[in-house]
């Protein structure tokens, strides 16, 4: 295949991964395409349920629950069934399909004054199901187009796109729903799962063999994950953050626009532009990691992030006031989950046998993404009954605890990438 590489000064700002024609850049163009996306979603769900269905906090805590209960529900038997019939690509195409085509039923409905809640729950829930399909295909499809040496690298220029999509997305959803209605700004997202289809059908890497042992298949990921000490650690910590981290998300927006008064397109642009914080923790990671390790690395983050969120509910005053505590509150949080993100996902590819990776990523996820719709019940939950802003400022500082999994564990002390475990 013919080189497309950049020359003089300019092929020094190129990633190496980048820097020609292959795989991994083919996929992380049509990914960075559909991350902006998803990030107009983000927005654009909450504020129909909000602004057009006028939901509350008990209900959109069961809206969050909604898009997380298919972690829960099929993600172990996802990573299994993954493992079993290969095809992860195509799977991965199917789900992006699948995932705008229900998208587009949202604006559709609003436009025949016919949405209700249950349909928007039913999208989100469904949604959700594919989208662990996609996620548990994902992990072996990155290590079947990056080499190992550059696995930090590759996490690097992901989660970058997914730091640059926390900037744009959420202003571009902000000023749809504004401009156009909540509804229709979904629109914008299901376009991107179309994009991100197209770019994995213009590849076909090399994938592991299907697994043709049967007996324990479902079970041997939990397996796994509870026997490795560094993903037993890594689970406690993330699950904890997530629990919490989704308990606030239940009831930030509610808060934010609710009881700040702040406008949807101003909230687009608060969260845009302190998710900057992510493109500068992207950017930080790899030297971060070869400066500290890429264990400590990752401790940091899940300190970062989490504990930055706690400016949140501390909001108040003039509204520049409020408006500037709720940007550092973005921009340190968005900083530290890159840290926390890439530093963990290149220990997870180097750690994690070939043929056991969907079926650890479902294991995981299953807890990991289980506990985000009990989060979210937790959050509305107790938003009812104490108050929205007393449950926000509860929830933030508990997350923060997430790290103290870790002390205990020898990621603290890692210092480089891991070699294999091995797969019992």
């Amino acid at each position: 295949m013919m080189e497309d590489q950049p020359t003089g000064a300019v092929r020094h700002l190129v990633p190496a991964l980048l820097r020609r024609r292959g795989p991994f850049r083919v996929m992380w163009a049509g990914q960075t395409v559909s991350m902006v996306g998803d990030q107009v979603s983000l927005i654009a769900v909450p504020l129909t349920a909000v602004l057009v269905l006028h939901a509350g906090p008990a209900e959109m805590g069961g809206l969050v629950a909604s898009a997380w209960l298919p972690s829960l529900l099929f993600a172990l038997h996802a990573g299994a069934w993954v493992d079993r019939t290969g095809r992860r690509r195509r799977i991965m195409i199917a789900a992006d399909v699948g995932r705008a085509a229900l998208l587009l039923t949202v604006p559709v409905a609003a436009a025949l004054h016919a949405l209700t809640l249950v349909h928007l729950y039913a999208v989100v829930f469904l949604n959700g199901s594919l989208s662990v399909l996609f996620n548990v295909s994902g992990t072996t499809l990155f290590v079947s187009t990056v080499p190992p040496e550059q696995y930090v690298e590759g996490q690097s220029l992901l989660h970058g796109s997914r730091a640059f999509s926390f900037v744009g997305g959420p202003s571009a959803g902000g000023l749809l729903a504004q401009a156009l209605s909540a509804p229709g700004a979904l629109v914008a997202d299901a376009a991107s799962f179309l994009a991100s289809a197209l770019s994995l059908s213009l590849i076909s890497p090399a994938e592991p063999e299907v697994e043709h042992e049967r007996r324990g298949l479902v079970s041997s990921g939990l397996r796994f994950v509870f026997r490795t000490p560094v993903m037993r650690a890594a689970l406690g910590a993330t699950a904890t953050i997530n629990l919490f981290n989704l308990a606030y998300g239940a009831l930030a927006i509610l808060y934010i626009v609710g009881e700040l008064h702040v406008a949807p397109a101003v909230l687009g642009l608060i969260i845009g532009g302190g998710c900057v914080g992510g493109l500068l923790g992207a950017a930080l990671a790899g030297p971060l990691s070869r400066r500290v390790g890429i264990g400590p690395a990752f401790v940091l983050g899940c300190v970062v992030f989490p504990a930055s969120l706690v400016l949140t509910p501390l909001a108040g005053g003039p509204m520049p006031l409020v408006l500037a505590t709720l940007l550092v509150a973005q921009f340190g949080a968005a900083m530290g989950l890159m840290v926390l993100d890439i530093s963990i996902g290149a220990i997870f590819a180097a750690l994690i046998p070939n043929r056991l990776r969907s079926r650890v990523s479902g294991a995981y996820t299953v807890v990991n993404y289980g506990v985000r719709p009990v989060g979210s019940l937790l959050g509305g939950a107790l938003g009812a009954v104490i108050g929205v802003r007393p449950t926000l400022l509860v929830v933030t500082l508990a997350a923060v605890l997430g790290f103290l999994w870790l002390l205990p564990s020898p990621i603290p002390r890692m210092a480089r990438l891991p070699a294999p475990a091995e797969a019992g």
